[in-house]
């Protein structure tokens, strides 16, 4: 599983991702029958705009400082650039919040997810969910499937692959136990024997020293290796999820949030409608240049 590193929340990135949910709990619904869809056992409701939010009729939403690509852009969460500010204000706009009522708060990110009642409605700063972390938090279902990415030095014969099938003659590397690795031997299926290593960290050296062709890691993490650690390397593309539960970023609420069930239906009303995955493809295909690879 991918814990995001605190230093990938000080990552300088110079690079610059579907599950089909129905939608549950009170998702928003035309103002005129909102009001009488109860939100769980809580007994509030997901009136559209009329929550029971930390400051009444705004919707106070929390990320660290600073915020990077291509999660946000230029350090400023409340741009609506980058695929967690938009995904911020598509949420808020099914609630029935609109940009001018979306109060950002800078909150770090270990502090999110750490017991204790929080400032904010809601915190969005790729936190993966875990059921460690749901003993002190609530989440929304995930708007977010963290997906694995190719890496290659730049200028390499692997850096050119556009499909799977070009990664078929490479020699692949992956940290040993992880689902990258899985990528490796079950989608790509390589024909020379994949590099197997105990820590990502001997990854990340193999290919600095041109013993593998290209890496195999989660795309979070591609992301922070391209942009602080090895910069003279790209992202080649990314994999479609192969199935399964993937791991997923979720929307962090106080525990017991009266919000909880309303932000999942929101969450889970543009995962139908395909609004997340518009905005992946703009912010985390497209704007970063890493298409899928088929």
């Amino acid at each position: 599983m991918h814990i995001a590193p605190r230093a990938l929340r000080r990552a300088v990135s110079a690079a610059a991702i579907a599950l089909l949910a129905t939608a549950v709990g009170c998702a928003p619904q035309p103002e005129d029958k909102a009001s009488d869809n109860a939100s769980g056992s809580t007994g509030a409701t997901c009136a559209k705009g009329k929550l029971a939010t930390k400051t009444s009729g705004k919707l106070t939403v929390a990320t660290d400082e600073p915020a990077y690509e291509p999660w946000f852009k230029d350090d400023k969460p409340a741009n609506g650039e980058g695929f967690e500010s938009a995904v911020a204000y598509a949420v808020a706009k099914q609630l029935g919040y609109d940009k001018s009522a979306v109060v950002w708060q800078s909150v770090p990110f270990n502090k999110a997810f750490a017991p204790g009642e929080k400032t904010f409605d809601f915190d969005i700063n790729q936190v993966s969910v875990s059921a460690e972390r749901k003993k002190a938090v609530d989440f929304s279902s995930g708007y977010y499937d963290v997906r694995q990415a190719v890496i290659a030095l730049k200028g390499s014969k692997a850096a050119k692959a556009t499909s799977i099938a070009d990664l078929k003659g490479l020699k692949l590397g992956a940290q040993v136990g992880t689902t990258s690795l899985d990528y490796i031997t079950d989608v790509v299926k390589p024909t020379q024997q994949e590099a197997v290593y105990a820590k990502n960290d001997q990854a990340k050296s193999a290919l600095k020293n041109g013993q593998v062709d290209a890496i195999v890691t989660d795309l979070p993490t591609a992301f922070y290796i391209t942009a602080a650690e090895v910069t003279n390397a790209k992202i080649v593309g990314q994999f479609e999820n192969q199935g399964g539960t993937p791991e997923q970023f979720g929307l962090v609420l106080d525990k017991g949030s009266a919000l909880t069930s309303c932000v999942t239906g929101a969450v889970d009303a543009l995962r139908k409608n395909g609004a997340l995955a518009k905005i992946e493809k703009q912010w985390l295909s497209d704007a970063v240049d890493a298409p899928v690879l088929k």
